[in-house]
């Protein structure tokens, strides 16, 4: 095919028609390995906040509402270094190219996360964890441009629900590790430096994931580069086409694209700014409970007067619920629209969240966990995937990045605010506070959420 024969519009079209083969789960489960490690690198605080109590760097409480010698600032630190990432950093994915940021970013905050390690101080644990947040945000945003981008549009909601599947599979695994290593002193090193240690590794890998994603042709073909696009989408093409055994599917009549260079300012035009303001509410809100559960269940269960190590055993079995739900969930997570399944989530949150706070046995603290942990994964990769809809190639990156930045910047501020609340309040404040900004997700999202299942991302960013 000739170059003048080629265009953004045509490029679109062909990789939208694809059926889904195993090269296409290929690249999905390679670009869900990097989002492996970025949840492994978040998840980590719930499960070696005892130990870092225990010995003494930080403390569970706050002795001011903005302390900086406590979980609520071990927390605070890694998401204002995620703000940054997702408001200030994300852009360089749209400028410079989704597969050389995927793998500079997850370099990054390995490294960083190494670092803190070896921190005996709360401001060194502070420090490292929010440079290793600026990785981390900008990691986010480029695993959901980029894999809203190589897959066909009839399996996007599939897609995102399997590479959460598969990148919330860190969960458990930090969790096991903690369990075993958080209570103990291996070599006479505090168990939770090791925790930190295994999960920096992923630098170790990062090369050899790569290796096997291509540029997103998407991208390529926005930026001019059609030459480039029409070499990478015909070795999809050919890829699929032997896996399938048959012709590919015939080419939908391209629809016309605008093209010219994205910026911050077009996401508050006419035709985005409703968008725009409706993912900034739902991000403020959202946050509350998704890491309000995460980053903390552990030490809601010790207020509750559950030991340490029970606490991390029920930790450990909660988590499996992390991976387990999202790859069981993308059997049908394109056949029903993600706004409905944000809202389901954020239901399921409040429900469980409110029934947790009566509970002292430990079989119902599982059960109820687990069905809390289903939610919070359904209304995550609901989000991951709808966001990533909402705006065109030219500035998917900046703008997802934007308004996911405003989730990064409520958790600084509500980590503190559910210490504060766990302070006053106890366990059934927290959960109280958590379901209510569930109720602002549910309304939000409910009444202005515009529907995307089954179209192509061009069509929807019209």
């Amino acid at each position: 095919m000739s170059t003048t024969a080629l265009s953004p519009e045509l490029i679109t079209a062909r990789l939208d028609r694809l059926p889904v083969t195993r090269h296409i789960w290929l690249m999905v489960v390679l670009i869900s390995l990097g989002g492996l490690f970025e949840n492994y690198d978040i998840f980590f605080t719930a499960y070696i906040a005892p130990g870092l109590f225990r010995d003494g760097v930080i403390t569970p409480t706050t002795v001011s509402f903005f302390g900086m010698t406590g979980l609520a600032s071990f927390i605070a630190a890694l998401f204002f270094g995620m703000f940054i990432g997702t408001i200030a950093v994300c852009f360089v994915a749209d400028r410079f190219g989704r597969r050389v940021i995927f793998v500079s970013a997850l370099l990054w905050y390995c490294a960083a996360t190494l670092m803190l390690a070896f921190q005996d101080s709360a401001n060194g644990l502070n420090f490292w964890r929010f440079l290793g947040g600026i990785g981390v945000g900008v990691e986010q945003i480029t695993i959901d441009a980029y894999l809203s981008e190589l897959v066909p549009k009839h399996v996007r909601g599939k897609a995102f629900a399997f590479q959460q599947g598969v990148s919330f599979f860190a969960v458990p695994i930090v969790a096991f590790l903690a369990w075993l290593l958080v209570p103990a002193t291996p070599f006479g090193i505090s168990g939770w430096r090791w925790v930190v240690i295994l999960g920096s590794i992923g630098a170790i890998f990062v090369w050899f994931v790569r290796l096997g994603l291509p540029e997103s042709p998407r991208w390529l073909a926005q930026q001019g580069r059609l030459e480039e696009a029409e070499r990478v989408i015909s070795t999809i093409e050919a890829k699929v086409q032997a896996q399938t055994g048959r012709a590919l599917p015939p080419i939908d009549t391209p629809k016309p694209e605008f093209h010219r260079v994205g910026s911050y300012r077009e996401m508050f035009s006419p035709a985005y700014r409703g968008r725009t303001i409706l993912l900034m509410v739902f991000h403020i809100a959202e946050t509350v409970g998704i890491y309000g559960f995460g980053n903390w269940m552990p030490t809601l269960l010790i207020a509750k007067g559950i030991h340490v190590t029970q606490s991390l055993e029920y930790m450990f079995v909660i988590a499996l619920a992390y991976p387990a739900w999202p790859l069981i969930a993308s059997l049908f997570a394109s056949r029903i629209e993600l706004k409905w399944q944000m809202c389901i989530g954020a239901t399921g949150i409040a429900t469980f969240g409110l029934l947790m706070i009566t509970q002292q046995m430990p079989l119902p603290i599982i059960v109820i966990g687990i069905l809390l942990a289903c939610s919070s994964c359904w209304l995550s990769f609901s989000f991951h995937a709808y966001q990533s809809e909402l705006y065109p190639t030219r500035m998917r990156a900046r703008a997802v990045g934007f308004v996911y930045s405003w989730s990064r910047l409520s958790v600084v501020f509500t980590s503190y605010a559910i210490a504060a609340v766990l302070g006053v309040f106890g366990v059934p404040g927290v959960f109280g506070f958590i379901a209510l900004a569930m109720a602002v997700v549910i309304v939000s999202i409910a009444a202005f959420g515009p529907r995307t299942n089954q179209l192509a991302l061009e069509e929807i960013s019209r």
